[in-house]
């Protein structure tokens, strides 16, 4: 579902909220309601038509609870009368094995879900991260559907059970930062600046001095001192501001 940043349906979309997120509705506008993503507190415009209440019970228990998420590029839930399609990524709340609550309804789920009280896992934020592969660039988006940058980093790491800001500039303040690309590991993030000195992009570090991130498409390209560069094009695409290690 689409996040605007201003109560109008020519505004950009800024970002999107996925199936099983909680928000808290910070005003209403005619047919807008201006939101606040309880996820990572991000907060935009969306269409009313798109709102479904939930008690102040069940999101407190949402916010505090740590929830599982898809794993299946498309898969279903079902409840009483309907199944609604949701993708990679996806908030499965309070899911038991089989069940999730949304709301006051419990709804079936019986595809491929992260389980996130194990530990961190190298090997699987970087199968999460392929998954992603050739997604198509969408300002704003967060879905294997069509993605931008940082809405990438944020949902492999959310699969990975972490928490991360919604744009790079805000990610940065995350983690611990890596001196040199020679000691970096898969899974460390590397973040991008522009002339006026702004990050602007950022991606995930894999084997090899790879890289893999949202620019055109979800893409792997090479990592060095200078920046990413685009064996295609031949030429530096984005340049290197830092790298910060978020898991160990």
């Amino acid at each position: 579902m689409p996040l605007r940043r201003e109560p109008s349906d020519k505004s950009e979309q800024i970002s999107q909220l996925v199936f099983g997120e909680c928000y808290e509705v910070l005003q209403t506008q005619e047919k807008w309601q201006q939101i606040k993503n309880a996820t990572d507190d991000y907060e935009g415009w969306m269409d009313i038509k798109q709102h479904t209440s939930v008690t102040d019970v069940y999101f407190q228990e949402w916010k505090e609870t740590k929830h599982a998420r898809s794993m299946d590029v498309v898969q279903t839930v079902s409840g009483s009368g309907c199944v609604i399609p949701i993708g990679l990524g996806s908030v499965l709340p309070f899911f038991d094995g089989m069940n999730i609550k949304v709301g006051e309804e419990w709804m079936l789920y019986n595809g491929r879900a992260t389980n996130p009280n194990l530990p961190y896992r190298e090997n699987f934020l970087q199968k999460i991260a392929m998954q992603f592969m050739k997604a198509p660039y969408v300002w704003g988006g967060k879905s294997v559907f069509g993605i931008d940058c940082s809405g990438f980093v944020q949902q492999v790491y959310g699969l990975c059970g972490y928490q991360l800001w919604r744009d790079a500039y805000q990610q940065v303040v995350h983690g611990q930062e890596v001196h040199f690309v020679s000691q970096t590991r898969p899974g460390d993030v590397a973040f991008f600046d522009n002339e006026e000195g702004r990050i602007t992009h950022v991606g995930i570090v894999l084997e090899d001095q790879k890289i893999i991130h949202a620019s055109g498409e979800v893409r792997i390209d090479d990592l060095d001192h200078h920046g990413i560069y685009n064996r295609d094009r031949k030429r530096y695409s984005h340049k290197l501001r830092i790298i910060k290690r978020i898991l160990t």
